[in-house]
């Protein structure tokens, strides 16, 4: 369990800050299976195999499909948090795409070509990929490419909108980077009784520096310099022993799981006012954006992300000091490392969905709780893959498969 699901959430009192002028606005989307979500880069995707991961839906609850066999062959939505959609968006590209089993590269086996899926022999079929998934809940395969048994979108927002459609069945998933009890404000009876929390994957939250505060030796910083920094306490890097720069506060706009996650781990208190901070922005994409183009710069993000312009340090919390390297012997990857946060999928209990998962849910949530989904989707983002008891624990929580 991440540090963000063990402590008790409350609603955030966020202030809106302007945007400090060397903010550029975020270029066109990426991510071929968004439908309607924001215009925002998204980190390398693969896209899949030509599909186009989903119809473009509007976040709404429904797109041009319907039943068939009973079964409900309507467009699955999702919308929510920038963190989480490099996974839902591209494992919504890759269910569009419908590979084959001899594709090699995005689903199945090419001996021709020595490429083989990871996990993707562990689950012994030879059945196209959504088709596979798709009829362990009872959807009856296409056998056809890019064209899976029912079509998925992806909408890039906030944690918290995610949060606010999938309450009031807008979308079939919330992503959310934050607790939805933090999120809506509600507590945790609440939530138990009302969602049901898919946990696909975790974010070793990293705190990032602009490359010139990191080529001048500032690559590691304590968890209170931190706080410090951003309840304005401290504003020159000088007083870290950095050179004389005043520091550039990045944080976050309201509705942003980030924040929410940061105040509760880092700040220690989810109602904490940052007056240090001089700029803030809603998505991770524009987060980067302003770390590469500010001098100064300080923010915190998801791993997805963080590049050789946008430099993760290494933070000190107690005496153990936890680096970015995944090699390391203690890492911002571990378990243990205090800014660890779950990356939650949550799906509404309604009348229809008593057990809070429909099928269709089902389906496509089952796909990231596999060695394939946790591998393409998790850590081929630079996530960290869940580990085998909670794969298990997250696949009890799906309906029975048929």
């Amino acid at each position: 369990m991440s540090h963000d699901s063990e402590r008790t959430s409350g609603r955030l009192s966020r202030r809106k800050f302007l945007v400090a002028s060397g903010a550029v606005g975020a270029a066109g989307l990426a991510g071929c299976s968004s439908g309607g979500g924001d215009d925002t880069d998204t980190p390398e995707d693969s896209g899949g195999d030509g599909g186009d991961g989903g119809d473009g839906g509007d976040g709404g609850d429904g797109g041009d499909g319907g039943m068939d066999g009973g079964m409900d062959t309507s467009i699955l939505t999702a919308e929510g948090s920038s963190t989480v959609y490099p996974i839902s968006n591209r494992g919504s590209s890759y269910w569009s795409g419908n590979s084959p089993p001899d594709d090699g590269e995005y689903w199945g086996s090419n001996p021709e070509e020595d490429a083989e899926v990871p996990g993707w022999d562990e689950l012994d079929t030879d059945m196209h990929l959504a088709d596979y998934f798709a009829s362990l809940y009872g959807y009856e395969p296409t056998e056809e490419r890019s064209n899976p048994p029912f079509r998925t979108s992806v909408s890039l927002s906030h944690s918290g909108t995610g949060c606010e459609a999938v309450r009031d069945e807008l979308v079939d998933i919330g992503n959310s980077s934050g607790p939805i009890t933090a999120e809506l404000d509600i507590s945790e009876s609440e939530r138990d009784e009302n969602f049901v929390d898919h946990v696909v994957g975790r974010d070793g939250q990293p705190v990032v520096v602009s490359s010139d505060i990191y080529d001048a030796g500032i690559t590691e910083l304590t968890g209170e310099q931190v706080r410090q920094i951003y309840f304005g306490e401290v504003t020159n890097w000088s007083e870290l022993g950095g050179p004389d720069q005043e520091i550039f506060c990045i944080g976050r706009a309201t509705g942003s799981g980030t924040a929410t996650s940061f105040r509760i781990n880092m700040l220690q208190d989810d109602d904490a006012d940052t007056p240090g901070v001089d700029a803030r922005e809603g998505q991770n994409q524009g987060v980067a954006q302003l770390v590469q183009q500010n001098d100064g710069a300080i923010a915190y993000m998801a791993l997805a992300f963080t590049g050789e312009e946008v430099q993760p340090i290494a933070i000190d919390f107690d005496g153990t000091v936890y680096q970015p390297d995944k090699d390391a012997e203690n890492t911002i990857f571990d378990s243990d490392y205090p800014l660890n946060r779950d990356l939650h999928m949550y799906t509404k209990i309604t009348e229809d969905t008593p057990d809070g998962t429909s099928m269709k849910e089902a389906a496509f949530l089952n796909m990231f709780l596999t060695t394939f989904g946790q591998v393409r989707f998790v850590e081929d983002n630079n996530y960290i893959p869940l580990p085998t008891a909670d794969i298990e624990a997250e696949s009890e929580k799906l309906p029975d498969q048929v």
